[in-house]
């Protein structure tokens, strides 16, 4: 459905994507793991336009994306919910869901995906008028994935979304990922809680200073002793 092909990735003169290569397959969720500076978030901005690539190809159903806009890979079907939550502070709940559906005018439809987005996070719902930055961090990171699913993306990129959640909220955070997925969501998940996004995922890769130092089923890279002492803090 969606795959990197030898991409090469700069910051000016800075290369910080090295010839990466990966595919997500549809309905499933995979995970890109690594340190911070790895080169995950840049996986992702060059995925939805935000940064394009020097070489590689970025093909989504086979087709080349490079030169496309971010609204024209948001009309594609590829929804970027990026680190931080970026949610716009100042606008209330509702506000915020109905800018996510900007590149949509089926009205009825988008009342039927705000319904579904309420299923998944009944306390929006109840927070409909609430000015988005009075939210606290897990409330505003269930409005900004509920914001990325109101383009009804067939793929949805995540970059953190436990960043600076108490642990408590980070278990809740991901189930609440896993029912995304299960209404047929293909999600390709950056984060650094290795742990939890193991449990998640059916496969993972491992990024190390901008190439993929590893992949495989996430079951298998549970067990693997170098990945327990990178990022699971042992066996």
């Amino acid at each position: 459905m969606l795959e990197l092909k030898h991409v090469y990735t700069r910051y000016g003169k800075v290369e910080c994507l090295k010839g990466i290569s990966l595919q997500i397959n549809r309905g499933e969720i995979v995970a890109l793991l690594g340190a911070n500076g790895a080169g995950k978030t840049t996986v992702l901005k060059t995925i939805s336009g935000l940064i394009h690539p020097a070489t590689g190809e970025v093909l989504l159903d086979g087709k080349s994306i490079v030169a496309k806009t971010p609204e024209e890979i948001v009309r594609l079907g590829i929804a970027h919910v990026p680190e931080g939550r970026k949610i716009f502070q100042r606008l209330n709940v509702l506000e915020n869901l109905e800018l996510g559906a900007f590149v949509r005018n089926d009205t009825h439809e988008i009342q039927k995906d705000l319904e579904q987005i309420f299923s998944i996070f009944p306390l929006l719902k109840r927070r409909l008028k609430q000015k988005a930055g009075t939210l606290s961090g897990g409330e505003q990171q269930m409005l900004a994935i509920g914001r990325g699913l109101m383009s009804r993306p067939s793929i949805l990129l995540l970059d953190e979304p436990s960043l600076g959640l108490a642990p408590i909220l980070v278990s809740s955070i991901f189930k609440m990922i896993d029912q995304v997925h299960q209404q047929g969501k293909t999600i390709l998940l950056v984060e650094q809680n290795a742990r939890m996004a193991l449990k998640i995922a059916s496969r993972a890769y491992v990024l190390e200073i901008g190439q993929i130092a590893m992949e495989g089923r996430a079951e298998d890279l549970q067990d693997n002793p170098v990945v327990q002492d990178a990022y699971l803090g042992g066996g």
